[in-house]
């Protein structure tokens, strides 16, 4: 008989180790530990919102913020997505922390949907931190992040992206949305791309949501120039 199975997760050469129990015959397996390697050992994260979060890189096109739920821990992770031209005949996918099975589904998504092709191009997706996002609340994140590369474009700043996608390009609810956006305004974020049906949760937790309702809604935010990034003026 084993009473508890716990997993150590990581990056090797990260700082960060995410402790998750698979079986526990004294309470819930869905929760997560978020520690620290330091020189005197491996010590608790203090602020785990922010663990995985550097907000200077969300200005790259393809890097999109979501956040997921780990247990009852809303956890801020960057989704990084890279689009190359293929050098060989079979175009590569690749994905880091996000399963690649769905990765292939969001790609056919994005081009019979959004007439987006991705037939002759390399797909690499990333969530950064060595988390692994496993719920379907990451995919429109993951999806416009690809999206987002292939075009070099970016989310509209400071925002943050949640929601499920169907096989029909629609957007569907997740769950427990306002604590995400709550985490999300914790950390400093005001706007939240978001399932038009919950359109709602955002006057609760103090955001500005755009609600989108499709994927083609959805793309279109990245097409406004109202809410891409300025750049630098020069000296």
């Amino acid at each position: 008989m084993v009473d508890v199975v716990l997993y150590l997760e990581g990056e090797r050469h990260g700082d960060h180790r995410l402790l998750r129990g698979i079986k526990n015959r004294f309470g819930a397996t869905d929760e997560l530990g978020v520690f620290v390697l330091d020189d005197d050992g491996m010590r608790e994260e203090t602020a785990p919102g922010r663990a995985f979060l550097d907000e200077t890189t969300l200005a790259v096109p393809g890097n999109v913020l979501t956040v997921t739920c780990e247990g009852s821990r809303p956890l801020a992770v960057e989704v990084q997505a890279l689009v190359a031209p293929t050098r060989f005949g079979l175009p590569r996918h690749s994905a880091s922390g996000f399963d690649l099975s769905r990765l292939h589904l969001l790609a056919a998504v994005l081009e019979k949907r959004a007439r987006i092709l991705l037939g002759q191009a390399d797909v690499f997706v990333n969530a950064v931190g060595g988390v692994r996002l496993a719920e379907p609340a990451a995919d429109l994140a993951v999806t416009l992040a690809v999206a987002a590369a292939a075009r070099e474009l970016c989310p509209p700043p400071g925002s943050v992206v949640i929601g499920e996608l169907g096989l029909g390009g629609e957007v569907r609810q997740v769950r427990r949305l306002e604590q995400r956006l709550l985490e999300a305004r914790q950390l400093g974020f005001r706007t939240a791309i978001i399932p038009a049906r919950q359109a709602g949760c955002g006057l609760a937790a103090g955001m500005r949501c755009l609600p989108v309702g499709h994927l083609g809604e959805a793309l279109a935010l990245l097409d406004e120039p109202s809410l891409q990034p300025r750049p630098a003026r020069a000296s």
